[in-house]
């Protein structure tokens, strides 16, 4: 497959994150407090999809990881929010089984070719284990967020959520400049700054809570 074809695919998921990341910001500066829409989780979904495609198509294994943590909490997000069962079934269906699908694609003679993955010529060892580190990071932002939003029987984004968000993305914005990756590089860098204005407005938010609590006992 041609680079640009690689390459589109791969800046199309960015700029769908990107677009999520700008409504949800938006949606949150007019409230004054962090906001959790419903088009956020759907937009994350199809945009984890489509990175995961571009991490095979690159051979990055990194990349791959990341989206693989991360693709179940989107569905479980729209679950919590009522917004799954309103999908059509077969469209359920194919996102339920779109990683298995891709693995049965991949095998080759019966044998994934996991060795490929992580022996990339282009991708330095200590590099490649950066980047895995990176991605881990980023994608156990959700997984605290969907921890915390089980025990809040609501789709939520806390504080912890902004600070791993940021402290991921900064981290992969080293691994896109060190990789030369244009994808993360271009899609990083903007989230990274969202991250950071929406962890001042979370923290603004809890502290306003607290004082509220404290006046009202």
């Amino acid at each position: 497959m041609s680079n640009w074809i690689i390459y589109s695919i791969g800046f199309l998921a960015q700029l769908l994150f990107s677009v999520r990341l700008i409504l949800q910001w938006i949606l949150s500066e007019k409230s004054k407090k962090v906001l959790t829409p419903a088009i956020f989780w759907k937009i994350s979904l199809f945009a984890s999809f489509l990175l995961f495609v571009y991490g095979y198509l690159r051979e990055d294994f990194s990349i791959m990881l990341g989206q693989a943590l991360t693709y179940f909490i989107y569905i479980r997000n729209l679950q919590l929010q009522g917004e799954w069962k309103k999908a059509p079934n077969y469209v359920r269906i194919f996102l339920w089984i779109f990683p298995l699908l891709i693995v049965i694609y991949y095998f080759n003679n019966n044998t994934y070719d996991m060795a490929k993955l992580l022996k990339n010529e282009d991708i330095p060892k200590w590099l490649l284990i950066m980047g895995i580190a990176a991605q881990t990071i980023f994608a156990l932002r959700f997984v605290y967020q969907w921890i915390y939003s089980e025990k809040n029987k609501q789709s939520l984004l806390p504080y912890g959520f902004w600070l791993l968000s940021f402290i991921g993305s900064v981290m992969i914005l080293i691994y896109a400049i060190l990789r030369k990756d244009p994808v993360l590089l271009l899609g990083h860098l903007m989230g990274s700054v969202i991250y950071f204005r929406n962890l001042i407005l979370s923290k603004r938010e809890n502290l306003t809570n607290i004082l509220k609590a404290t006046s009202d006992d």
